[in-house]
């Protein structure tokens, strides 16, 4: 669709939100401050398995997000850390890590763990699984994971060349026909632009993830951190990441669909954050002003949070 068409029909009211209702997150995992909400540093952290540690290196991120979160390298350390966290005030934790050569993240020795820190203290815990198999899916299941975090990509040559990884689209599928297969609940999350800036297997990503039944649709886009081997590289347009919301929205038009945390900021996430809300969606994470300004303008009922912006598929199930 050419750009002035999806500019209208964005400009139109094409595309509807499931309800009158915006729901914005601002996890403690990155500051936040405008004259609506600013964040807790201790509501939701992130925490990772592996430290910084990271096998494939992704050229995106070359480990560099792993190094914001607190490490937790045992089940030991995991179970004394949530304590900890629990303290001092956490409602909840992502967990997740670098990655191993296969792209799963090496959760398997820390579900009994996991298990006993929603018994003791009653976190809310979603976990970044990458690609996962059945029996995995069903140990965090059986765990009482709140939620599996998996990024879905749609092209083979962005997995090979962006991921460093040596395996397919289909594997991708196979991860998400486990995760339903589990019954674990799962958001997946797909990057808008992570090859190299442009659109490449996004659509097809959205068609896959459509043929199971998620409990909520992240949509992310790439942006270049310094210190990687893509941090020069620029990043999707605004309009770019709206098509791919606004296909989104018409694929899955009863799931809620959230604009999560990773894109970029400044100028490109006020426009971002506005074409998002045209697009008709349900959520954003740690939304630009101007974005707020416009819900509120167009009489959207606005509600904020402490928690990851996946944690909108529990906010409905309440509602």
């Amino acid at each position: 669709m050419p750009s002035e068409e999806l500019s209208r029909l964005l400009d139109s009211g094409t595309f509807h939100s499931i309800s009158r209702k915006i729901h914005f997150y601002a996890p403690s995992f990155m500051y936040y401050r405008t004259a609506y909400f600013c964040s807790s540093t201790k509501d939701f952290p992130t925490i990772s398995v592996t430290g910084s540690g990271c096998a494939l290196k992704c050229k995106h991120c070359g480990g560099k997000v792993l190094e914001t979160m607190y490490p937790a390298r045992t089940p030991e350390e995991l179970y004394s850390l949530c304590g900890r966290l629990k303290g001092g005030g956490a409602v909840g934790c992502l967990i997740s890590g670098g990655c191993l050569p296969d792209g799963s993240v090496p959760l398997d020795k820390f579900s009994e763990a996991i298990r006993r820190v929603k018994a003791d203290f009653g976190l809310t815990v979603f976990a970044h699984v990458g690609i996962v198999d059945f029996e995995r899916a069903l140990r965090l299941k059986e765990a009482g994971v709140d939620a599996a975090l998996i990024d879905i990509l749609g092209a083979d040559e962005t997995i090979r060349e962006v991921y460093n990884l040596n395996v397919t689209v289909k594997d991708y599928e196979n991860a998400l026909k486990a995760l339903s297969q589990a019954r674990l609940p799962f958001v997946p999350h797909v990057i808008v632009g992570l090859h190299y800036g442009k659109l490449k297997g996004e659509l097809h990503a959205l068609q896959m993830i459509s043929r199971y039944k998620p409990s909520a649709l992240v949509i992310i886009a790439f942006m270049p951190i310094r210190g990687t081997a893509m941090a020069h590289v620029e990043p999707p347009k605004p309009l770019d990441i709206a098509r791919v919301l606004a296909a989104a929205r018409v694929t899955f038009p009863e799931t809620p669909l959230a604009l999560g945390c990773m894109r970029p900021k400044g100028k490109h996430r006020a426009e971002t954050d506005v074409l998002a809300i045209k697009a008709g969606v349900d959520a954003i994470a740690f939304p630009a002003e101007e974005a707020i300004k416009f819900a509120e303008k167009q009489g959207f009922k606005i509600s904020f949070s402490s928690y990851c912006c996946s944690q909108i598929y529990l906010d409905f199930l309440k509602a």
